[in-house]
């Protein structure tokens, strides 16, 4: 048996990496996957696939892709054509564009950025991720208000981009519980066909009055953040 020929180099905690492989498992495309550590993405052999060392990289026989937005859309675009996870109707596929920005802006920089703070001692402002994270929640939870995903009246790669890292925020200490429709929204990612979770792991709570335990007493209430 031959080996598939996608290949998804990334990690099991990363949720860039995450959101990629859920729509593979979505989209039913057979792909193997190769573990890339920090150690790994260091190795000259990792810069000719990726020269900023980042993941998630996904080669398809000669091609080579870097960036989880970038290489979802082309899945879609080579595997799904004219499939509802990218729609080609105007107006949906702003809306698509507009969250792909988002997840590589506010929820990259928000519970993105606070969870590799918290989780993996990665450089960053505590405090200004958590804020954004509390914004970026408190926007999603009203946009979701009268919605059940966040582009169109059915999924799309909007939801696949922004689902790990919200879904994760609490190993930031960021709690989800005042979010209602977030959590709703959550659920029903979750419930897609052939939905993998990304692995869990336990908020590590840092010494009173250091790192994370000050920014989250930072986090504005639902609909109390400044605008």
């Amino acid at each position: 048996m031959t080996d598939p020929a996608i290949v998804l180099h990334g990690t099991a905690l990363s949720g860039h990496t995450h959101r990629v492989e859920l729509l593979l498992r979505i989209l039913e495309l057979p792909y193997r996957f190769v573990p890339a550590p920090a150690e790994v993405r260091r190795s000259a052999a990792f810069s000719k696939l990726n020269p900023l060392r980042q993941i998630p990289v996904l080669e398809d026989g000669e091609l080579v892709l870097a960036d989880s937005n970038a290489i979802m859309v082309y899945l879609v675009k080579r595997y799904a054509p004219g499939s509802s996870w990218l729609p080609n109707e105007p107006v949906a596929a702003s809306n698509v564009q507009r969250w792909l920005s988002i997840a590589a802006g506010e929820v990259m920089y928000g519970p993105a950025t606070a969870r590799m703070v918290a989780q993996f001692g990665m450089e960053g402002d505590p405090v200004r991720s958590v804020l954004i994270a509390g914004r970026l929640l408190s926007f999603m939870d009203a946009h979701l208000e009268d919605r059940n995903y966040l582009a169109a009246a059915h999924p799309t790669l909007a939801d696949l981009a922004c689902y790990s890292y919200v879904a994760h925020a609490p190993e930031a200490g960021i709690g989800l519980d005042a979010y209602e429709q977030v959590r709703a929204w959550l659920r029903r990612v979750e419930a897609l066909p052939r939905f993998k979770a990304m692995p869990a792991r336990e908020f590590p709570r840092p010494p009173e009055g250091r790192g994370l335990g000050v920014a989250l007493s930072a986090v504005p209430s639902p609909g109390t953040e400044a605008r």
